[in-house]
């Protein structure tokens, strides 16, 4: 009842944002376009390639040559990405943005106008580099301009249109697989090239990250952009401080000097995420934003049709009615976890999420690996389908929320785009991975993807729920605090914690108590 209150509170206060908008409340909303057309492909390329015109007017797809044509968008996005924070750091990130939509419509072009396996394939290369090149810069731009109040439910938007996307994916393709042409697959890639066309426009009317123009000293504009934004200039002032602190050049002479720093930006900017004060940080984002996809996530998203097919639903409309209905479920559920993602505590969604879907994996390959599921019928194959429901919606209403917008927030300002471009190259190798060894997979053992991937969420989960400290509802400047020890003083701070909860009460209680209490204010409580 109270989380029914507090959903209905966020709610109203969601409508009153849509009514009398905030400014950064705009921005986010028109700049998370870019998660909805990441969303969009994933939700039309599988389905696309199992489309009779398709198959007959390019080619069939055997299992791995159809991996590759799915998952070839995911490594070209990787190599980009490397690059892309290191780019936003110089030229900013919408100029980024920018470029990688740009990027992405000239290719989604060619894929609506391919006239062979190979056109295909360098229209799906270019809308890879595009979606390397602004996919994580849409979340570091969000989280500087975000108030820390807002912070998690506005980082949270890009996944939120994510999954929008994913669900018109599915239900564009169910709608145009009953025309009796080559527009049955070329629709989805022509809406596709609007979208990116529309993402381009918007990043020429939004203003630039206060916070990046602050780093690169031109204050005067950073306080004009926060004004556009409608946000106090105590989000700037607050800033400076937090460069005062991390730049190890920065002297004690006041504010006014603080106010000019400049960063370095050189070619050891990625090495200087592997420096001693900013080595932890930057492990725990890449083991986020690539762990957290090996999960097996892609593989549903992208093969859920074959999914469907393989447990038993009956005909190719049945699987792709099945897939859109995934689909409209994760975009409802992602709208009350959007709406609460500042409620609980980053490391809550993660092991709850984490239970709920290495529980998931377990139980469809136990099933599988035992025989119970059949196309002829029998509850196996209704079981199967329905845990692939509740994974899908599990992950898109935990992992894949939290994840982005942790590694986003727990990096300081200086190198925040760097080390978030590089967790997100990861994140796109680990898709890639999960994308092409899936149909590969599957065609080989019915139950193995599904043990692999319970187990490789079982060891995120582990490592998370030891190494993750807690950062909801705090400022991008205070976190930093929480990450000021070296790695080794956070993992004893972090088993002394663990010791503290499985303890019995003793008479010393009250000692115990203030302990607790000062290892709390570190962010290394796990509760």
């Amino acid at each position: 009842m109270i989380q029914a209150c507090e959903i209905k509170q966020n709610a109203k206060r969601i409508l009153r944002c849509v009514a009398h908008p905030q400014q950064y409340f705009v921005a986010a909303l028109w700049i998370s376009i870019g998660g909805f057309l990441n969303g969009y492909d994933t939700g039309s390329i599988g389905a696309i390639t199992d489309m009779p015109t398709f198959q007959s007017g390019i080619a069939f797809l055997s299992p791995t040559l159809r991996g590759l044509t799915v998952s070839l968008l995911l490594l070209a996005g990787a190599i980009p990405s490397l690059f892309a924070g290191l780019l936003a750091d110089k030229y900013g990130h919408l100029a980024i943005v920018l470029t990688g939509a740009i990027f992405f419509t000239v290719g989604a072009v060619l894929e609506a106008g391919t006239m062979n396996l190979a056109m295909l394939l360098v229209g799906r290369s270019l809308v890879g580099i595009g979606e390397g090149l602004y996919l994580g810069n849409l979340n570091v731009y969000i989280c500087e301009i975000a108030p820390k109040t807002r912070r998690g439910m506005l980082v949270a938007m890009p996944q939120l249109f994510v999954t929008a996307g994913t669900c018109c994916g599915y239900f564009t393709c169910y709608g145009t697989i009953k025309i009796d042409s080559e527009m049955q697959w070329r629709i989805p890639f022509i809406i596709q090239a609007v979208g990116g066309a529309i993402l381009a426009v918007v990043c020429c009317l939004l203003p630039e990250s206060p916070r990046w123009l602050l780093v690169r000293a031109k204050r005067d504009v950073a306080i004009r952009n926060l004004e556009r934004l409608d946000l106090p200039q105590s989000e700037l002032l607050n800033e400076s401080d937090e460069l005062n602190l991390e730049d190890p050049n920065t002297n004690a002479s006041g504010p006014s000097d603080r106010l000019t720093l400049q960063p370095i930006f050189s070619k050891s900017a990625v090495l200087d995420l592997f420096r001693k004060q900013y080595r932890f940080r930057t492990v725990l984002a890449l083991f986020i934003l690539g762990m957290v996809q090996l999960c097996g996530i892609d593989g549903v998203l992208y093969y859920a049709p074959m999914l469907f097919a393989q447990a038993g639903l009956p005909g190719a409309t049945a699987s792709f009615v099945a897939s859109g209905v995934s689909g409209t479920l994760m975009f409802a559920i992602s709208i009350p976890a959007f709406l609460m993602a500042d409620k609980y505590g980053r490391r809550t969604i993660v092991v709850f999420g984490g239970v709920l879907l290495a529980g998931c994996m377990v139980l469809i390959g136990g099933l599988y690996a035992s025989g119970s599921v059949s196309a002829d019928g029998g509850a196996g194959r209704w079981v199967v389908i329905v845990l692939i429901f509740v994974f899908a919606l599990s992950y898109v209403s935990t992992w894949g929320i939290v994840g982005k917008i942790y590694a986003s927030e727990i990096q300081p300002a200086h190198n925040r785009a760097t080390a978030n471009a590089l967790a997100q190259a990861l994140n796109f190798f680990t898709n890639f991975l999960t994308a092409i060894i899936t149909p590969i997979f599957l065609a080989r053992s019915s139950s193995g993807p599904y043990f692999l991937f319970a187990g490789l969420t079982a060891l995120t989960l582990v490592v998370l729920w030891l190494w993750m400290p807690e950062t909801r509802a705090r400022s991008l400047e205070s976190i930093q605090e929480t990450f000021t020890p070296p790695m080794t003083s956070v993992w004893r701070k972090a088993k002394s914690s663990i010791r503290q909860r499985v303890r019995p009460s003793s008479t010393n209680g009250s000692h115990e108590s203030i302990q607790h209490m000062g290892q709390a204010s570190t962010g290394i409580e796990l509760s």
